[in-house]
């Protein structure tokens, strides 16, 4: 066997960056994913107005990808086509109020002081410089870093303690946005950058207050929809040489390294790079050689999960654009039954227009996706009926789908929890709730020799750009750490994308990335 070989398993937005990063390097890169395409939570439905996203829509950090594609060579805007949106979000209350937010402070402030007057722009305004000098402090040290570390946050904190009231350390996020600002609809806004990371505004420190930053500095259209990321990603690495296996769910790890396909054949590696949710191992799903790599502390407690449907329809109402968000009257209302592993009975729902925002007249239907938060495991077998309810509390609000949609694309908590076994539903990995949630976290390297993770699961955390990120922790690990050999056992591997057989097509994902 050869030392510089690797293996990832799944081909999700961690798995994909890390087998680019490899690949690009020198070594042979083989993927495995369960799934028929490329993307993990990135899927796409074919509907009547054509292929609609069913995953992640929002795309931001867009550095994160320019640097992946040029650290291998390449270049971004060769391979997919990103469009930078004017308006980041249109933000509808039930009181028949709307904000749109562009990232733009002045614009922004502008737009804020029409809604709820002058004082509640120079709020915002503080907000706003305060979520900058977080997201200052903490990027380098936290996000770009392979690992968290106390001692370089504590050494900027100290030697700026404006940063320290910034942080506001004893405070949630949701209670820190109502001290901050005097309308609670700006506090509702602003706290819903929690669910991005997976958590309950009132359940996550205000640090947190900085994902909005994320988001400021500019959300991004992939042309052809999120999808079309995930596809360029698999054709660069292709292109890098890297081998990607379709359909080819992976049984278990064994010590050697070597991993073992569910239909039974056996592949050695240098390397491997498990890319799904790591509670899949701790859990054993992937064997008892892996089991002891990720403590529960690292995966538990979950994160939320959602209810997300794609279909065609067309809109009347009110005026829409890509990204849209209706708020419920009280967050209470939508968090508190979650809290306790129940449906939310008056939610916040957002709404991806995906034809709306591009300057073009949009088709007739156009294409939906709907996305509402929920608790990791519905308390039953059976999920609620979510579509029922969502068309519904749209109409209520303004928003109207005619016809009701028919055919559609619809995944429940349990439907998450059997596409990506260990999961337990929960779309984000464990929650970052608690103050030492960062820290806690699995990173790139674990105790086992020649296993390394990655994926939306993994530090830096979830999100498109996050788990991006991990994949480059990853393989700066793998390449660091080299050379190494494996003593597994190997049977042949097949070359290109495989197709696989009908039987394994259909396996619970053990190896779908995040």
């Amino acid at each position: 066997m050869s030392r510089d070989n690797a293996i990832v398993i799944g081909a999700g937005m961690g798995g994909l960056a890390a087998a680019m990063r490899l690949a690009a390097a020198g070594l042979a890169v083989d993927l495995f994913d369960a799934g028929e395409a490329p993307g993990g939570k990135m899927r796409t439905f074919p509907s009547a107005a054509g292929p609609v996203d069913a995953g992640p829509t929002v795309l931001t950090l867009r550095e994160v990808f320019d640097d992946l594609f040029a650290d291998c060579g390449l270049r971004l805007d060769d391979h997919v086509s990103l469009v930078r949106e004017p308006v980041l979000a249109r933000h509808f209350w039930p009181d028949g109020s709307t904000l749109d937010l562009t990232g733009d402070e002045a614009a922004d402030a502008e737009a804020i002081a029409a809604l709820s007057g002058a004082r509640a722009a120079r709020q915002f305004r503080r907000v706003s410089a305060e979520t900058r000098r977080l997201w200052a402090a903490f990027d380098a040290p936290v996000m770009r870093a392979p690992r968290p570390r106390l001692a370089p946050i504590a050494v900027r904190v100290a030697a700026d303690p404006a940063l320290l009231r910034a942080m506001a350390p004893l405070s949630s996020m949701a209670g820190h946005l109502h001290r901050r600002f005097d309308d609670p609809r700006l506090a509702q806004l602003f706290g819903r950058y929690a669910t991005y990371v997976g958590a309950a505004p009132a359940r996550v420190p205000a640090l947190l207050s900085l994902v909005w930053q994320a988001e400021a500095r500019g959300v991004w259209r992939v042309e052809g929809g999120m999808g079309a990321l995930a596809a360029a990603m698999a054709r660069a690495a292709e292109s890098l040489g890297a081998r990607l296996h379709q359909a080819a769910p992976v049984a278990r790890i064994e010590d050697g390294p070597c991993v073992v396909l569910e239909d039974g054949s056996r592949h050695a590696a240098g390397r491997v790079v498990f890319a799904g949710d790591p509670r899949a191992l701790h859990a054993g799903l992937l064997g008892p050689a892996p089991a002891a790599v990720v403590p529960r502390a690292g995966v538990e407690p979950r994160s939320l999960s959602a209810v997300v449907m794609a279909f065609a329809a067309t809109p009347r109402g009110v005026d829409l654009h890509h990204h849209n968000v209706f708020f419920g009257a009280d967050p209470k209302t939508e968090f508190g039954p979650i809290a306790r592993g129940e449906p939310p009975r008056d939610p916040t729902i957002y709404v991806c227009a995906q034809d709306r925002g591009t300057g073009r007249a949009p088709p007739t239907p156009e294409r939906f996706e709907t996305i509402v938060n929920a608790a990791p495991l519905p308390p039953t077998e059976e999920s609620p009926p979510w579509f029922d309810r969502t068309i519904p509390l749209l109409a209520r609000r303004g928003l109207h789908l005619d016809p009701a949609p028919g055919q559609r694309e619809t995944a429940t908590p349990r439907d998450f929890a059997r596409r990506f076994p260990g999961s337990l539903g929960a779309i984000y990995g464990r929650s970052p709730e608690g103050t030492t949630a960062t820290f806690r976290r699995p990173t790139a390297r674990t105790a086992m020799a020649g296993l390394y993770l990655a994926g939306g699961g993994v530090h830096p955390g979830a999100g498109v750009p996050m788990a991006a990120l991990s994949g480059k922790h990853a393989a700066d690990a793998i390449l660091s750490d080299r050379p190494s050999t494996s003593t597994c056992p190997r049977t042949a591997t097949p070359g290109g994308t495989s197709t696989g057989s009908p039987t394994t097509a259909r396996a619970p994902s053990r190896s779908s990335g995040s």
